[in-house]
């Protein structure tokens, strides 16, 4: 386990998703009215998921099985949000750019998040000296 991480919240990976959520919360106040019960709510709790998912996966890190799944939930929520901003983008309420951008983020999140599954023997927690 790398000793000079703390806490979830030094995790790069877990930054650039936090820093994402907040992005997702400030572009989708701009999103019309009638998106307010479906994209905007999606965005958000995808984009809150991404964050929550990579927290819980720490918590769990003495399981090496839920430390993966955790991660694993943590792929599907960033893919999920990369379909929102695409749907964002071509109904026209962000612009190109920024969809690009959080469209990169997020890939650069699950591409993140495959190398903590591929290395998850480095990161799980022994109990009592014994990997779970």
């Amino acid at each position: 386990m790398h000793d000079f991480i703390h806490s979830y919240q030094e995790l790069q990976v877990y930054q650039l998703a936090f820093n994402c959520s907040v992005d997702i919360y400030r572009l989708s106040r701009g999103f019309p009215e009638e998106e307010q019960d479906l994209l905007t709510r999606q965005s958000l709790t995808a984009s809150r998921s991404v964050c929550a998912s990579i927290a819980e996966a720490w918590g769990k890190r003495r399981y090496r099985k839920a430390f993966v799944a955790k991660l694993s939930d943590a792929q599907a929520e960033a893919a999920e949000m990369q379909t929102w901003v695409q749907v964002a983008v071509r109904c026209g309420y962000l612009d190109c750019q920024a969809g690009q951008e959080l469209v990169g983020h997020y890939r650069t999140i699950f591409a993140a998040l495959e190398r903590l599954v591929e290395n998850a023997s480095v990161w799980v927690k022994p109990v009592d000296g014994v990997l779970q």
